[in-house]
């Protein structure tokens, strides 16, 4: 069976669940816990002979003699025992449970996994089994996985911009379901001839990440154990801690990273009338240019902060990043006199499963100590004025983005040649701005536009109904969720 159909059929059988009130990201959880143990079993057989850590009494055959209630009886029991183990399988299996609860429907599935020999199957084919798998979770906007899924393209875009090279170190301090590693995976074994000992590198000591989302952390590990990274029976590549609470305990070559966005961070406590309360939480890191609630301007702090003074990043932010005031300023100043902040990608809305998101990706490398800014300039492509992309009609596809990759010229971006020009191609995406010009803007406001909103000058050339009214739907609820996150400071 070629990849997609085994997805469809792996898939399909989600549809049967639906009927019993289990949703796409359970099912997918579930299929987690299913393949996990099959793999291992597999491993534990010649010519392997590999010991996972699974007792004989939790292992797949466990699972695949038993049927009616003793199964889900088992089942149950399987979940919390390897839960308590160490390790990348305890990691898989915490807070694990049941989600299916007609017992001849979880027989069908443990059937439907079975009849798959996983480990001979080669990496490509299950890592696009399960990145299948992840996007229809995406897709589902009940269940709110949207936001920890970062769209394919354009991570595959950023990883191409930072031409990596082997024996780099890679971290994403906000990982989700590790769709950065993956890429990075991908092109480091595509553009380059490994020897034995770069591909040892790639698969233990490449990739550093946190998740805090237990369900969201199992995914990623599971979705990197597919691709071959890691080990089976090794640790954890990926942290269950809140990266921002303290500095990171090693420093590395390079950070591709899509924050959270959304609701500033907060914590809940109890008053001394009983009540529950909220309080935005400020992290105090010494290290840190800012003291600041802004979930945001943290990550942004926290990432250079991770780098070595040869460090490169690229990383995800919403626009309020770009021109926010007060600790929003300083990040800005300081991430421009510490940092070369050289490129910022300008991204339209429709193409993230959380809606309304308007974002940006900036790109900039560390250096050591200046007394001079290491920013000189900041080049600008300008792929939202006048894009209309929707996630299901018309998706964000790598091509979108090649020309924005020819400018970024990667292999010498010093090189780069402008696409603007104020008479000859005043409709060009691609030009630069001084650092004194950045500087000298209120609030060193690094949201900056130059072309025209033709929707606004030209009524003949408006865009389709069904994306005009999906752009207006997206502007008012990013109205509405920073509306939320001032009624939640007040």
């Amino acid at each position: 069976m070629n990849d997609e159909s085994i997805v469809s059929k792996v898939w399909s059988f989600c549809t049967t669940l639906r009927d019993d009130g289990v949703g796409y990201g359970d099912y997918l959880e579930q299929l987690t816990y299913l393949i996990f143990l099959k793999m291992a079993y597999e491993y534990s057989q010649p010519p392997h002979e590999r010991d996972i850590g699974i007792p004989a009494a939790y292992n797949w055959r466990s699972l695949t003699s038993k049927k009616g209630a003793e199964l889900e009886g088992h089942y149950v029991l399987l979940l919390r025992e390897l839960g308590n183990k160490s390790g990348l399988l305890g990691q898989i299996f915490t807070k694990a449970q049941n989600k299916i609860q007609d017992p001849s429907k979880l027989s069908r599935l443990i059937d439907l996994i079975d009849d798959t020999e996983w480990v001979s199957m080669g990496a490509d084919t299950k890592g696009t089994i399960y990145e299948g798998l992840l996007e229809k979770n995406a897709e589902d906007v009940k269940s709110g996985a949207g936001q920890y899924f970062t769209p394919r393209a354009l991570i595959k875009a950023m990883v191409t911009c930072m031409r990596l090279e082997p024996n780099t170190t890679i971290a994403d301090p906000a990982c989700g379901t590790g769709g950065f590693f993956l890429a990075a995976y991908d092109y480091l074994q595509a553009n380059h001839s490994l020897d034995k000992k770069q591909k040892a590198f790639l698969k233990h000591e490449t990739f550093y990440g946190n998740e805090i989302v237990a369900s969201t952390r199992r995914l990623c590990l599971m979705n990197m154990v597919l691709h071959n990274i890691g080990e089976i029976d090794g640790e954890s590549l990926v942290s269950p801690n809140d990266a921002l609470v303290t500095s990171s305990p090693t420093s590395v070559d390079v950070v591709l990273a899509n924050p959270p966005f959304g609701k500033k961070s907060s914590m809940t406590f109890t008053n001394e009338e009983g009540e529950q309360e909220k309080e935005n939480l400020t992290y105090n890191r010494q290290d840190f240019w800012a003291s600041t609630s802004n979930k945001q301007l943290n990550f942004v702090q926290h990432i250079r902060s991770m780098l070595k003074s040869t460090g490169r990043a690229a990383v995800v932010v919403p626009d309020n990043v770009l021109f926010e005031g007060g600790a929003g300023e300083t990040v800005r100043k300081k991430l421009m006199e510490t940092t070369e902040l050289h490129t910022v990608l300008r991204l339209p809305t429709g193409i993230f499963y959380a809606n309304g998101v308007k974002a940006n990706v900036l790109f900039f490398d560390n250096h050591a100590a200046s007394p001079e800014p290491w920013t000189k300039e900041v080049w600008y492509y300008d792929y939202r004025t006048n894009i209309h992309h929707t996630l299901k009609k018309k998706p964000l596809r790598l091509e979108d983005l090649q020309d924005f990759m020819a400018c970024y010229r990667s292999e010498n971006r010093h090189e780069r040649v402008a696409t603007w020009h104020e008479q000859d191609n005043p409709e060009g995406r691609w030009r630069k701005f001084s650092y004194e010009h950045i500087i000298a803007r209120d609030k060193t406001s690094l949201d900056i536009f130059w072309l025209k909103d033709k929707s606004l000058a030209d009524l003949d050339n408006l865009p389709e109904p069904d994306d005009l009214a999906a752009e207006i739907i997206e502007n008012l609820e990013a109205s509405l969720a920073c509306f939320r996150e001032i009624a939640s400071a007040l």
